[in-house]
This record gives C-alpha cells, structure tokens and sequence, in this order.
C-alpha cells in the first residue's frame, strides 16, 4: 500500500486540517497499542459505545503518528498533525476499504451465510493456494470492522481473494458487499444463528443475498425457501448476467447431484452428477457439517474447471479447523467437544452430529446444554424437538443450565439441571465425570468456557501453574499482622509480578481487600474491562494518560507540580468534582515524589480547589528489608509523618495514609497508618528467611522432557561447545528457553531443574527456545514433566545465583508461557 494522504480527503468526503498533505500512507491502523504504527500509518480514531480511540491520538502523536481520521481532534492538537475529519470513523473506514478495493481486479470469492463461513474459507484457502496467492479474511474477521480490515490487507501480488461476511441484522451487508465486491458468491449453510436480528428466515436470506447483487456466480444448496429468494433476487438484480451454481442431495436438478453412498471409519463416500458424468468423491469426515462445507468446496473446484484427479487428491487432504466447536482432552478419561459460544437449534443438531462421531469407543455420551435462544418455536416446542433430538441421538445424561430448560425437566430423562454457571461449577466435583464424551454447547452469556475449562485436561508443554490457594494464605498471612481497621493495597502491575494480573486481582476482590495498584494506566484499564470494580490507583502515571485515567475511573499517582497542574487542567475541562487522586511524598528513596521545598507550592495548588480530592498520602520505603539501614527507614516514617500532617492540616483533611510495603508491614508494625501495601509477599517471596517459612510458593514453572538422547564423552552440548562430556552421558531436551524468560546465566552448570524429584543440572548454553539438562541418573523419557521453578529450584536459590532479585525471575517470564490458575 502506497497511497497519497492528500487524494483520501475526497474519497473520505472528510475536512481537512493539517499541514502536510503529500504524505504517503502505507499502513492503516486501529489499534493505538500497535508497535507497527508509524509516521506513514493513518489512524482511523473508532469510536463505540465503551471505547474512544480519539482519547489515545495525544499518545499516538507523542509515539510518532501524524496521520488521523477523526469525529473530532482532541484540545489543544490541532496544529499537532494531520486530520481528516469524518462524520463517522467506522463509516470512513468501510468507505475507504472499498475505495482501496477497487483498486485491484482479481477475481474474489465472497462466503456468507449462517454456519461454515470461516471452515470454507479456511478450506478453500488450502485448495486454491497451490495455484494462487490468496488473500483471505484472518480468522473470523467477518464483521464491519473485520471485513475492511481484511480488505485492507490486500497487496500487488495477490491474484485471488477469499473474504467472508457476517451479519446480524438488516442494513449490513451492503456495506459489506461494497468492500468484498465478490466475482463468486458463496451461501453455506443457513440456520438460526442471529435469527433476532431479522423478521423471518426470508428476510435474513435476502439479507445475505445482497453481497451478490453484482456476482456473476452463486453457488448454493438447492432448495425451496433459498431457490424462492434467489428468484426474486434475481428479478431485483437483471442488470447483471448471473448463473446460479446449486448442489442437493435430494433434488435431481440441481447442476450437481449428490448421493451418499457409504460411511467409513471418519470418511464419507459420495457419488455425484455433473454435467452428464457421475465421479465418485472421498470426503474425510463424516459429520454432515463437514460434509456440506466441503461441498461448497468441490462447487469452487469445478467452477474452477479442475479436473477429477485434482479434486480428489486435495479434497481427502482437508484438516479440521479450529473454530468455535472444538475436540479437547479432558479429565478422567473424558473428551470433550467445545461449543461453548452458540447456542441455537440447527447448530445442536449439527454439534449431536458431530458428537456421534468423535465419541470415544466405549464411552458413554454426556450433553451439557444451555437454555436456547434463536429458535423461532415457543418454549414447548422447542425442548420438545430437543429432548427428542437428545433421545435419537441415546445421549447417556444431560445436564441443563439455565431457568428455561430447567422448567422442562421431565422431558429429558437422566437429567440434572441447574439454573445457573456458578450453581454447576460448585457442584461440578460431585457429579462425577468419568469415560464420556461431553458435549459442552451454550449461548455466549453463559459463560461455559469457565466449564471447558474445568473439565480440561492440562497437558500444555510449557505453563506457569498459580495456586490461588496459595495467594489466599499468603494474603491472610499478612493480613494478620494489620492491627484493626487498616487498608490493605495489593499490587498487581507487572502482569501481577509474572503471575496474571486479572485472575488474582478478581481473587483479591473476592477477598474484599481495599485497593489494587499497577505502575501504568494501561494495566489498570485492562483490569477496568475485565470487570474489575475494586478502585485502582496507577503509581507511575504519565500526562498523556490522565484522559484514560478518567474515563476508566483510574485514581492517578500525583508526584509532582507539573503532573498536579496537568490532571487539573483537564479535570476542569472535563468539569470533575472531588475525583480521588494520590500524592506521593520523596521521602529518601528519590524516585518520585513531592520534596520538603515543594510541600507549600503543593498546598497552595490545592486549597480551595473543588475539582480533585486527596484521597491518599504516601511515600515509598528505601530500605525496609535490610536491618542494617532500619535507622534511615525511620528516618523516612518520620519524615512523611512531618509533611503528611502539614499536608492535612493547611488542606483541613484526614485522607488515608499509606508507607509500608511487604518487608514494612513486618519489621514496621508501628507505622502501618491506615492502609499499606502489599507486594512481592502476596506471590510467596519474602526478604526474611524466618518469614519465608510462612509464606506458601504460588507460581510454578513447568514443561515436559522433548527428547533424550545418550553422547560418548568427548561430545558436546549446545552452542559454542561449552559443555564436553567426560564420559557417557545422557541429555534431555526441555523445550522453553531465555525467550520464555529463562536468564542465559542459568545455563553451563550454574542451575538446574527438578526431575522425578531430582536435580537435573542444566548443560550447555541456554538457547532461545530450550535448554538441556543431565539426566545420566535420572530415570526419564520422553513427555515426563520437568519442574523450571517452584519448591525447587525455588525463585529465591535462582535470585542468589543470578545475583539478582526474585522480582526480576518472576516477571522475566514471557507472556507466551500460558498461566493456568488452579485452587
């Protein structure tokens, strides 16, 4: 993409205000936290219901980005870059997809419907991309926003493209079908997903139908409804020569006619007619779902003129794709099929299929159902039709969650039903999953990933196991020590020091504790629309992110006169009252904070001012693990008690006061104030080895033994050769490495991990990705679980080591090592 920022301001229809229009444009952005924005990148500022981009443009700009379509331009950055103001940004975006899109004249496939959009996308992808170079929507990128950004993406060199398109209501595809202007139509199959968006199942056909209103070919299942609204559409649409491509099972006049003609083992055999020839096909699945979507594939293939061998040879290859309704280990023997975001009766139908055919062999068959929505039957009918589809199918049990399918109890023989998620979860260990294929299928708003989650094997290579139990005893271990009535602030920044910042924050808001605190607002806004409503208070907060701060209802860190003035401004702009900040005093750690000499200007600023109010004092203790500097701690408690009560009483308030970090609350009993602040002590680390012994460890790194292999002394290991063996020897390979946070200093026989309960000394150089360890006397194979850190080697012997602190190991670990959390 090379594209003239000066030509968009008519192909936007937008006002411009900048001061440099020969820009060239060659990336185009939503996503203010992006690393590939930059100078040459136009950023579209999307504004939706719970989120405002134009609110991080003064980031942006500070980042290096100059180009913005806007609604609007932030105060006071106006003469700061380029903006095309639009009435609407989303609206702009769409436009410029379709300018950008026409600007290319390949041949594009379009792919709508209900059911197996992204599978034949995926699908066709495979079976076209030996002879094309194909552009195809990532993922399900479907939506208003995911088509033209799948749009966007295209480049000289493609010469086919694959884009699908979803909708759930009137008045959408047109927009879509601007952007995608598809040369091949494709209908998959059509159910009753987002059946509340549309009058009736005609009105969402022709819906869909409009993103071939200029398509020269339509390739569908033949059958009456959708034949009734081709026709019509048809009539609608003569001013472009159309043909209409269908296929049936039932219908001998269809272009393409096909029987069923045996089922084996996972595949299906078909027999179909086209033009006056019948070809027999191999299809490998045997779901009907599978099989339809890779009917509307072979449809593509012959449209493409392939021939049978072609056909063939690719169409046996075709793989399951990872979508919504997914196949996974689970506990006790169990498998579990994932379908725990739809919820409708055509895709149960479908899912019941799907379950009859990846039933393990001699397990029986357990559904897990929720209410359903989007049927079209009254209540009667509808679980009606279900518990006959649940008998023809001879599930074993199911289990129904949620108030409406509970009240037809009776109609479902061996059931058990709850009205709610969490009434199932606490009763989750006595019901006794054992040797089943689950079937675990429920609307969005029931959350049943937390049950997938739970009935799931962990058999990740390589994760950080956190025990919340563990975080729960070490909170109340230093809760104990609070005399009565004093806050308690827990930190979680840093990703909750390496540990996962959201599922311990809602673990500590379960435990009612009073504040969280993180370094930086973006911490606090992921917590924010994770559900978090404890208040948060951001230590390092930066100017350009008090706009954030207040929208998200963040409480800023006040260090200095510059920072002070800055949020006030903008608190007036946005006409605040009392908003709770937090003043930090420097009282010897010199990092941040109000000095002596600057305590008057301080007062000054804030008598008689309405729009903030101080909700918290603070300062931040230099040397409170390190009995040897206790002298200069003191030094610092009565330092802050000196400018905190001069504070409070030129300002005539008594806000909450807060010194102590972890080693404080120990060795400082008598300043705790009325809050402190609880760190490193929450994840299992304390500065004291008589404490340590208190204290339970919460994160464990694990990973499994990749490969064991035995040398001859005189080999080596690993890069630049920096382990010879002596004597014959015998090395695992453990697949996580200093890419995953693991310190290269670790390596060359420095540290080690824990095996069957042994030691196994790392050997060589640790590698990005590995490292190797000897296990001469260990008795081990290969997919044997390997301990990285936790009771031993613990993070303390590492820090010693490493001559560093337990801080750094913890939050060293890459984010591309999954966190499980478990109680």
């Amino acid at each position: 993409m090379s594209l003239n920022l000066k030509s968009l301001v008519s192909v936007l229809n937008a006002k411009w205000i900048g001061s440099n229009a020969d820009v060239l444009i060659d990336h185009i952005s939503i996503d203010s936290r992006s690393l590939q924005n930059g100078s040459q990148t136009l950023f579209f500022a999307l504004a939706g219901v719970n989120n405002d981009a134009h609110l991080f443009i003064p980031d942006l700009i500070e980042n290096g980005v100059q180009n913005f379509v806007v609604q609007y331009i932030p105060e006071g950055f106006a003469e700061r870059a380029n903006f095309l103001v639009v009435e609407n940004t989303l609206f702009a975006l769409q436009e410029f997809a379709a300018y950008y899109r026409n600007l290319f004249h390949f041949p594009v496939i379009g792919v709508t419907g209900s059911n197996g959009k992204t599978i034949v996308k995926e699908w066709l992808n495979f079976l076209l991309s030996p002879d094309y170079n194909i552009i195809r929507s990532p993922k399900s990128y479907n939506s208003q926003v995911g088509v033209p950004l799948s749009v966007i993406a295209i480049n000289e060199k493609h010469n086919l493209g694959i884009f699908e398109a979803g909708i759930s209501t009137v008045n959408e595809m047109a927009k879509l079908e601007k952007i995608i202007k598809p040369n091949i139509g494709v209908l998959t199959n059509i159910g009753s997903a987002h059946d509340e968006g549309f009058l009736n199942l005609v009105q969402k056909i022709d819906e869909k139908l409009l993103l071939f209103k200029d398509c020269p070919i339509i390739i569908y299942q033949k059958n009456e409804v959708v034949d009734s609204c081709l026709s019509q559409f048809a009539a609608e649409y003569m001013h472009h020569p159309r043909k209409l491509f269908s296929w049936s099972f039932q219908d001998k006049t269809a272009d393409v006619f096909i029987e069923k003609r045996e089922h084996k083992s996972d595949h299906t055999f078909i027999q179909y007619q086209y033009k006056n020839q019948v070809f027999n096909l191999e299809i490998p699945f045997n779901d009907s779902a599978s099989v339809e979507n890779a009917i509307s594939c072979l449809l593509v293939l012959l449209n493409f003129n392939y021939d049978q061998e072609t056909i063939q040879n690719r169409i046996e290859k075709l793989y399951p794709v990872r979508m919504r309704l997914e196949v996974k280990n689970g506990i006790n023997n169990c498998s579990i099929i994932d379908d725990s975001y739809s919820s409708d009766f055509q895709s149960l139908k479908i899912a019941l299929d799907f379950l009859e055919s990846q039933k393990k062999k001699g397990a029986s068959k357990t559904v897990i159902l929720s209410d359903i929505f989007q049927s079209g039957f009254t209540n009667e009918e509808l679980y009606s039709k279900v518990a006959q589809l649940i008998s023809d199918n001879k599930i074993n049990r199911v289990i129904g969650i949620g108030p409406t399918i509970s009240s037809f109890e009776a109609k479902f023989p061996n059931s058990t039903m709850f009205e709610n998620t969490a009434d199932f979860i606490a009763e989750i260990d006595n019901l006794n999953f054992n040797n089943e294929t689950i079937l675990i299928k429920g609307a969005r708003s029931f959350q049943f990933e937390e049950i997938v989650s739970l009935l799931e094997e962990k058999t990740h290579e390589t994760v950080l196991e956190i025990n919340l139990d563990a975080i729960t005893h070490n909170f109340n271990y230093y809760k104990s020590k609070l005399a009565p009535n004093v806050k308690m602030m827990v930190m979680v920044k840093a990703f909750g020091y390496g540990n996962g910042g959201l599922e311990i924050a809602k673990l500590l808001e379960h435990h009612k504790v009073d504040y969280l605190g993180v370094a930086f607002a973006d911490e606090g806004i992921a917590l924010k629309n994770g559900g978090i409503k404890l208040p948060i208070m951001v230590l390092n907060p930066e100017s350009t992110s008090f706009p954030s701060i207040i929208q998200y209802q963040l409480e800023p860190e006040i260090y200095s006169l510059k920072g002070l003035n800055a949020f006030l401004k903008i608190a007036r702009e946005k006409n605040l009252k009392d908003y709770p900040i937090h003043i930090k005093m420097d009282t010897g750690m010199h990092r941040l904070g109000f000095e002596n000499n600057t305590i008057d200007e301080l007062i000054a600023t804030l008598k008689g001012n309405s729009t903030v109010r101080v909700q918290t004092i603070l300062s931040h203790l230099a040397t409170s693990d390190e009995p040897k500097h206790f002298d200069f701690v003191r030094k610092q408690i009565a330092l802050f008690e000196k400018l905190s009560s001069k504070l409070m009483a030129e300002l005539n308030i008594n806000p909450i006061r807060h010194i102590l970090n972890t080693s404080g609350i120990s060795n400082f009993s008598d300043a705790q104030y009325s809050m402190v602040r609880l760190g490193i002590g929450l994840y299992g680390v304390s500065n004291d080895p008589l404490e340590q012994k208190y204290l339970e460890n919460v994160g464990t790194l694990k990973s499994i033994i990749s490969q064991v292999r035995t040398i001859p002394a005189g080999d080596s290991v690993g890069y630049g050769r920096r382990f010879m063996a002596e004597k014959e020897t015998k090395i695992a390979t453990i697949p996580i490495g200093y890419a995953d946070g693991i310190a290269r200093l670790w390596g060359n026989e420095v540290g080690f991990v824990t095996i069957k309960n042994q030691k196994a000394k790392i050997v060589g150089s640790v590698c990005m990705d590995m490292l190797m360890v000897n296990v001469t006397d260990i008795d081990c194979k290969e997919g044997d679980s390997v301990i990285i850190f936790g009771e031993s080697p613990t993070v303390i012997e590492m820090a010693v080591a490493l001559k560093t602190i337990p801080y750094e190991i913890m939050t060293s670990i890459s984010q591309r090592v999954k966190r499980v959390f478990f109680r």
